[in-house]
């Protein structure tokens, strides 16, 4: 739990972006979530989620949307009570550790004899791009963007009705606005994993960050039925060179069909998580402020206006590509965080002093009782 926390607790509730004078005298309304988390996102999106699995099963431990499950205003925050509220966010998924071959291609060849492996936890942080690239969309269009398709070269029919909120003659690349929101998602993986790295450090364990497990077998796309992976939906197709995994249903499911109805729906339920109740913009989500509603409710809140336009964008994807995003993933994993006990013996026996840090020469007497590097 101090491991799954240092990667993705709550750690108060998240001051936004409070300035910015094409809104005044609203707050700017970027956030999508409420919480502070122990990983930056860009403009507070937060679009990611843990998964992980040991010996005892496969969980799901969500808090981007769980408020501040610990608020320094209010409290003395330990190590303790971090692991005593996050602790409670857990779910069990199915018991037994998550099933992977020790084999390619499930695993990279270099990682089949360590990875995955009995008395062993291994975390999965998952980003839903989809979501994400609403969010992108929906930063453009508060400051007079739009996109383009330039895959096919051409303009989105119909969004020239937008021309009071958006600039339809220079509209941003497709592709880039894509690339944008998968870069960004990115950073909220690699940084959560290196917080858990940093984590496996000061508690002496063994681990290490890294990405050689075939992402489409962890999702549940490897092809195999008996390597069911995280159970996630997902969508082939003709136009696309590999499968589109999109959800697991009532667990994680990405902000676009088949999880919504269309991407009208997709973006109200992503206003509503914005500005609906435990929102970062409705007036009655607490918070780090003096005077916390008066801040909240001051964020303007999109228009229906505002929703079509967004809409219309990412509709056109869809229907144009067949997926939501169209030319990356709809959801995507790139690092995993794997803890275990180091094997002093081995790194006596090769390595010059210095291969590990007192923590780890000292951890099983200090957190198991046993002798110094037993």
């Amino acid at each position: 739990m101090l491991v799954l926390s240092a990667m993705g607790g709550t750690t108060g509730w998240h001051y936004s972006i409070t300035r910015h004078a094409r809104y005044a005298p609203h707050v700017s309304n970027y956030a999508g979530a409420a919480a502070g988390r122990t990983f930056p996102s860009a403009a507070g999106f937060h679009t990611s989620e843990l998964f992980f699995t040991d010996d005892s099963g496969l969980y799901f431990f969500p808090t981007r949307d769980a408020g501040a499950l610990v608020d320094p205003a209010a409290e003395e925050l330990t190590p303790e009570l971090m692991v005593e509220r996050h602790r409670e966010r857990v779910h069990r998924l199915s018991p037994g550790r998550l099933y992977l071959p020790a084999e390619e291609p499930y695993l990279e060849g270099h990682n089949t004899w360590c990875v995955n492996v009995p008395g062993s936890l291994l975390v999965i942080p998952v980003a839903d791009i989809a979501q994400h690239l609403i969010a992108v969309l929906c930063f453009f269009a508060q400051n007079g963007y739009a996109i383009y398709d330039d895959v096919n070269d051409r303009k989105i029919p119909g969004l020239e009705k937008f021309s009071g909120l958006v600039d339809v003659e220079e509209p941003f690349p497709l592709t880039f606005s894509e690339q944008y929101a998968l870069t960004e998602a990115t950073a909220e993986l690699g940084t959560a994993c290196y917080a858990g790295v940093l984590m496996l450090q000061a508690m002496g364990l063994g681990g290490w960050m890294f990405d050689g497990i075939d992402r489409f077998s962890m999702l549940g796309a490897s092809g195999n039925p008996d390597v069911p992976g995280l159970g996630f939906r997902y969508d082939e197709d003709e136009r696309w060179s590999t499968p589109n995994p999109t959800g697991r249903e009532g667990v994680f499911e990405a902000y676009c069909p088949p999880h919504h109805p269309d991407m009208a729906a997709a973006v109200e339920a992503f206003a509503q998580r914005k500005f609906g109740p435990g929102g970062p913009f409705h007036r009655n989500t607490p918070g780090a402020w003096t005077d916390t509603p008066r801040v909240r409710g001051s964020a303007l809140v999109h228009d229906d206006e505002f929703k079509a336009c967004v809409a219309l964008q990412a509709q056109y994807v869809f229907d144009t590509f067949g997926k939501f995003p169209a030319t990356v993933p709809t959801v995507f994993i790139l690092n995993y965080v794997q803890a275990h006990h180091l094997d002093l013996d081995f790194y006596d026996r090769f390595f010059k002093p210095g291969a590990y840090l007192r923590t780890h020469a000292t951890h099983m007497q200090k957190w198991h009782g046993c002798g110094e590097g037993a």
